[in-house]
């Protein structure tokens, strides 16, 4: 596929570290959960990031979508990602689970699942999670 945009982030110290964008306008504090053992210090943590990289996503994907069919989406729309962890039934690692709340204040709901259900399509965090994507890995 054609890539239009490319961007890095760096991250340091695991889940109790920094992470950081290449242009530095990302630059967070990274803490450990006390639901994953963590002192309950104040940051964020890749759950959260996830969460609010795909909810932003999906908006967007939804306007794209309504904008094609001539449907206004309000301003007030949002869209709630929650994103759990846990160990995986192999016993190997762990493994994420995402459930997608939207809401669209004033459009019919029929209507709002359509759009939804097209979003789902179109978004490119829903494609990588419906299909596994893989992701290479390497040793610098």
């Amino acid at each position: 596929m054609p890539i239009l945009y490319t961007t890095k982030a760096s991250a340091t110290g695991g889940r109790a570290g920094n992470a950081k964008s290449e242009d530095g306008v990302l630059d967070v504090t990274l803490t450990v959960p006390k639901e994953l053992g963590g002192d309950g210090a104040r940051g964020t943590n890749p759950e959260q990031l996830f969460a609010a990289g795909y909810s932003a996503c999906f908006l967007g994907a939804l306007k794209a979508v309504a904008g094609k069919q001539k449907v206004k989406i309000p301003e007030d729309t949002t869209v709630t990602a929650t994103v759990g962890i846990g160990p995986r039934e192999d016993g190997t690692g762990f493994g994420i689970e995402v459930a997608l709340k939207v809401n669209i204040p004033g459009l019919e709901r029929e209507k709002a699942e359509e759009l939804v259900a097209a979003a789902h399509i179109v978004c490119p965090y829903s494609h990588a999670m419906r299909t596994s994507t893989e992701v290479p890995v390497s040793v610098a």
